[in-house]
């Protein structure tokens, strides 16, 4: 496709057809325009998220999550852009649309069924390893790629760990009416990875049935049905295909079978091959508290701000008061530290250690602090972020703008991208 300037997005992709849309977003396929590869790209308006708080949320821990989850059976997040109007996710292209549109033309083999759903057990089992709860497991999605794999999407009501309250259960009431777990209509909350497996089996049954186990025109009387657990096997199901789908579709999340029991069962274990997978990050907190210590890529340049904070992406701004500013060095984390450390001694300032590789600088009254950490970008870049807090606009303009940070330009030698959008040059940003 040649490029075309009304439908290059950043200069970087021609967009091409609309695949889909919803309520605030639409997806088209694009091209690659430096290596011709198909990719695909979900639009988000702004204006019409904005006002909902809930759905703002929604979407940066959307982000926030697929940009840490690399598994063959998951979409892949490959870059996340923004304009003051929209916010473009950059995603795998799965060139053969939802397994929705298989099971509509009719139901599945056992074997074929059995496939997708070892799959599907494969990525939701790595999720949970990784606090990571989908919550709206579906067969729309689901898509299938032109090799016939499935590749799990849109985890835009997903969960993570930070989020479950102190009795230990999420509360968030969400999901597809269909697919939804009986404890979440009970709303006293819910373990977020059974609440998976209950969506993982009614998938199961679907794939080979081409129907629900739980339906009803009237909405009420189908929660009935799905509270009770009443469903009905079809005649053609096998007698171990019913009994795993028992453990599955089991009221009681307490006894309900689990990623490793499934990964046990024999109706499941048919041909199964256990991925492994060298990706051990774990999403244990909030996104925004993982250990950022570790090596960061392209797309994490692209939505660096204020530790992996995403509100930059909808309204330009820092969340974080007062004045901040990321730079890219040519040096070493644990040299950078040293030398703000050896600044820091004549100025009189006291110094707490974070982590790693980070520190606050507080200023004698203890009133003022300038929060300092440092990313490795390469083996040999680093990205240097500073933040101050409490006010102290003349503290940080002594400490950092007239003492630090002219130390550190002297080893800030090399040009890297910025983000989308903005002119080609250093990673640098200010926060006001």
């Amino acid at each position: 496709m040649a490029s075309s300037a009304a439908n290059s997005l950043f200069g970087k992709y021609d967009v091409g057809k609309l695949l889909g849309c919803g309520a605030f977003a639409k997806v088209y396929h694009a091209r690659d325009i430096k290596n011709g590869h198909s990719v695909a790209i979900k639009v988000i308006n702004k204006h019409k998220i904005a006002h909902n708080a809930h759905l703002v949320s929604n979407v940066k821990r959307e982000i926030d999550i697929m940009r840490r989850l690399r598994h063959p059976n998951i979409v892949e997040l490959y870059e996340v852009m923004a304009t003051k109007t929209k916010i473009y996710f950059v995603m795998e292209f799965v060139k053969g649309g939802e397994l929705f549109a298989k099971v509509a033309k009719g139901r599945l083999s056992e074997s074929h069924s059995r496939k997708y759903f070892q799959q599907l057990i494969s990525a939701i089992g790595y999720c949970h390893s990784r606090g990571v709860f989908h919550r709206d497991l579906k067969p729309e999605n689901l898509l299938i790629d032109e090799n016939g794999d499935l590749k799990v999407t849109d985890f835009g009501l997903s969960a993570v760990t930070g989020q479950i309250r102190a009795d230990g259960l999420l509360h968030t009431l969400c999901g597809t009416p269909s697919y939804v777990a009986p404890e979440i209509l009970t709303k006293r909350g819910y373990d977020g990875a059974k609440a998976d497996i209950w969506s993982c089996g009614v998938i199961l049954f679907v794939l080979n049935a081409a129907f629900l186990p739980f339906n009803d025109a009237n909405l009420m009387m189908m929660y009935k049905k799905i509270y009770k657990g009443e469903y009905k096997c079809p005649k053609w199901m096998s007698h171990d295909l019913k009994r795993f789908l028992s453990r599955l579709l089991d009221t009681k999340p307490e006894t309900r079978i689990t990623v490793d029991e499934i990964k046990t069962d024999p109706w499941f274990r048919k041909g199964y091959k256990e991925l492994k997978l060298e990706d051990d990050v774990q999403i244990v907190g909030r996104p925004e508290e993982d250990d950022k210590s570790t090596s960061l890529n392209a797309f994490d340049i692209i939505s660096f701000s204020s530790g992996l904070n995403l509100s930059p992406l909808f309204d330009g701004t820092s969340s974080s008061p007062g004045k901040g500013e990321r730079l890219v060095v040519a040096e070493s984390p644990e040299k950078i530290i040293e030398k703000v450390e050896e600044i820091v001694k004549e100025a009189n300032v006291r110094i707490q250690k974070r982590k790693e590789w980070g520190v606050d600088l507080v200023n004698r009254s203890g009133k003022y602090a300038i929060g300092l950490e440092v990313f490795r970008l390469t083996e040999n870049l680093v990205v240097v972020e500073v933040q101050s807090s409490g006010g102290g606009t003349d503290f940080y303009d002594e400490l950092w703008n007239n003492k630090i940070r002219s130390e550190l330009l002297d080893r800030r030698h090399v040009q890297v991208p910025t983000t989308s959008g903005s002119p080609a040059g250093y990673v640098s940003e200010v926060c006001t």
